[in-house]
């Protein structure tokens, strides 16, 4: 624990000219007199950690001293590639791994490459959830993030319904999406992965054996053919439309927008045309939810069919002007 604690406090220190004891302290998350302690035992072992007294003072390494301590871990590595998404770190219980990882590289980095490096850091974040929701890590997702890894079979039981049901799944990859984690995997005998919601894992459990990962499984294309098959699954059934300009640009962000670019091809609308667009066959998830999506296109959309959606929209505009007059 201290070995890991000094070693940091020198790598640190080699990528930064000057730290305070209490942003030393900060980092390895211990007390300044900690801090002091560690210092004076590195100075004793050969490192030339120096302290400067006062307001403006701190520790620095004298001389340019550089260390060799700079290779990366396996975990500090698979932590590394991820970096870009530290609360996806933290939430697979890589963070202390990706933060030491930071460290050997900036280590390791000329001034200037590390300096720009901090530039991008100071620039760019990226943050996976939605707006308006407080995602918090599914329990189990720390040992399905190892399985993954490490290519291990685990017993699992997963709520569906209103039933659990048990699988022994071969975990082939985690996707975040929107703030919500998904697994990939293929259950013991199936021939295809499927997708599973890891916060609806109630048990995970490593069989302690390995599986041959398939050499031609590819997540992203894997993730993005489910996606899309998802998708088009919710959409089972039809409206009739007739839509102003204003109402054919606003259509794909009132609605799924893939399906609403296709109508509009599919019914000859083009950008910037000032006319109505006549016939426009839109697939919807259902008659309720196409309701609601349409009524927040206003005027600028007629539903033509089917004839209840027609009734509702129609009772909607009425109830609407006799709101406003």
């Amino acid at each position: 624990m201290r070995a890991a604690r000094l070693i940091r406090m020198v790598l640190l220190l080699q990528s930064r000219p000057r730290m305070t004891a209490a942003e030393l302290a900060g980092e390895l998350e211990v007390s300044e007199r900690t801090v002091a302690r560690d210092a004076q035992a590195l100075s004793e072992a050969g490192v030339p950690v120096y302290a400067e007294r006062g307001r403006a003072g701190g520790y620095t390494l004298v001389g340019g001293y550089r260390t060799g301590l700079t290779g990366l871990a396996p975990e500090e590595a698979q932590a590394l590639f991820l970096s870009g998404v530290p609360g996806a770190l933290r939430e697979m219980g890589l963070g202390e791994a990706a933060s030491a990882a930071r460290l050997k590289v900036s280590a390791a980095l000329a001034p200037p490459v590390r300096e720009a490096s901090r530039a991008v850091n100071g620039r760019f974040h990226l943050d996976a959830p939605a707006w308006y929701t407080r995602p918090e890590a599914p329990g189990l997702l720390a040992p399905l993030a190892e399985a993954v890894w490490d290519d291990r079979r685990v017993a699992a039981a997963y709520r569906r319904a209103d039933r659990e049901v048990r699988r022994d799944l071969e975990p082939y990859g985690l996707v975040l999406k929107a703030g919500v984690w998904y697994v990939c995997a293929r259950a013991e005998g199936a021939g295809r992965a499927r997708v599973y919601r890891v916060d609806r894992f109630t048990e995970v459990r490593d069989l302690g054996t390995r599986f041959a990962r398939d050499t031609g499984f590819d997540l992203a294309r894997f993730w993005r053919e489910r996606a899309e098959e998802f998708a088009r699954s919710l959409l089972r059934e039809e409206v009739r439309l007739r839509l102003s300009p204003a109402g054919a640009r606003r259509l794909p962000g009132a609605t799924d927008p893939r399906a609403a670019r296709e109508a509009l091809a599919a019914a000859g609308w083009r950008d910037g045309s000032a006319r109505w667009v006549e016939d426009v066959v839109l697939p919807v998830e259902s008659l309720e939810v196409a309701y609601e999506q349409l009524l927040g296109l206003g005027p600028e959309a007629e539903v033509v069919a089917p004839p209840e959606l027609r009734d509702r929209m129609r009772e909607a505009a009425r109830r609407m002007a006799g709101l406003y007059g």
